[in-house]
């Protein structure tokens, strides 16, 4: 039986809204039992568990697994990591994509190279199709005297389009081609580095060295260096992620970068230890659940947070996961 996971920003009622709306429509299509849209169907505000955040981590992640497609509501400069690690989780498991997005910008690594719908352009090379909201209906009704009226038709009726969109583009969907993983056995530890895509400091180059130095071949994500090749690069990364066996991200910052989150969706899909640079930000709090130090879905993904290369070189010789084959 198909199922079709809807993954929108949890944490304000209107991208709630737009999620609950494409949901709906999509049930029309293909039956309310098809269709799973979080915080809705977990009971997120009324569930009563004594670990809130993992029991909803949890049941996210049993139906992610399930899946044969979704539609990912992201947009602004400003990527959610939860949804962005959803979008990772079921991209691991070949599961297609499309997005949709209500963003009038796109992005480029230079002022004379625009292009990319995301300003992580990994989103690019997953998605089977973006689906953009991005400019205002033709006006209606022009002689009503409310232009707020107006101006909020000009806004919902490309919403309504891109949901017709993105809708027929995921019952129709295939996921991207990409080639083959190789196999990499777990006795031949390969690891996978993302960097901050805001900051560059001497962590990395410590992490990478220590690896090296303890035997791990390692690969450092490129695509958002300076003049490098943006698509050739994420292309490379993507395929480095699904042949290993580790990875270590940065999540320090406001929230997890968007390209560490759909890493560590893509790990906690397949069973790969995610280790975290994280020094630290104020908790959340929401009613029921336990303090979260990042999204809850980064949260519970993250094998070991570390501050310090120290504490990352402890976390290394201790190793309290096992270690697997390959991402698929």
């Amino acid at each position: 039986m198909a199922l079709y996971y809807v993954a929108h920003r949890l944490f304000a009622a209107h991208d709630r809204a737009l999620g609950a709306y494409i949901a709906s429509r999509l049930a029309r299509l293909a039956g309310a039992d098809a269709v799973f849209l979080p915080f809705c169907d977990t009971d997120e505000e009324n569930l009563v568990s004594e670990r809130k955040g993992r029991r909803l981590f949890e049941l996210d992640c049993a139906r992610l697994r399930r899946i044969t497609g979704m539609i990912a509501v992201l947009h602004g400069p400003s990527l959610d990591d939860g949804v962005c690690m959803e979008m990772g989780f079921a991209a691991a498991l070949g599961v297609p994509i499309v997005i949709v997005s209500t963003d009038f910008q796109t992005y480029g690594p230079e002022p004379d190279r625009p292009g990319f719908a995301f300003p992580e352009p990994l989103l690019d090379q997953l998605a089977a199709t973006v689906e953009r909201a991005h400019r205002l209906g033709p006006p209606r009704r022009p002689g009503d005297s409310d232009r707020f009226r107006l101006f909020l038709a000009q806004n919902l009726d490309p919403i309504h389009a891109a949901a017709t969109r993105a809708i027929n583009a995921l019952l129709s969907a295939r996921p991207p081609s990409l080639p083959p993983a190789r196999s990499s056995p777990a006795s031949e530890r390969r690891a996978f580095i993302e960097p901050s895509p805001y900051m560059a400091d001497e962590m990395w180059t410590a992490v990478a060295d220590t690896l090296r130095a303890k035997g791990w071949t390692v690969h450092v994500a490129k695509r958002l260096r300076p003049g490098a090749d943006t698509v050739k690069e994420a292309q490379a990364d993507w395929a480095a992620a699904r042949e290993t066996n580790l990875a270590v991200i940065d999540a320090r910052g406001p929230e997890t970068p968007p390209g560490a989150a759909l890493i560590t969706g893509a790990c906690a899909a397949t069973g790969r230890p995610v280790l975290a640079a994280h020094t630290g930000t104020w908790p959340t709090f929401a009613d029921g659940r336990e303090p979260n130090w990042r999204n809850l879905m980064i949260q519970y993904a993250v094998s070991v947070r570390f501050a310090t290369i120290s504490e990352f070189t402890a976390a290394m010789d201790n190793r309290p996961w096992p270690l697997t084959s390959r991402l698929r």
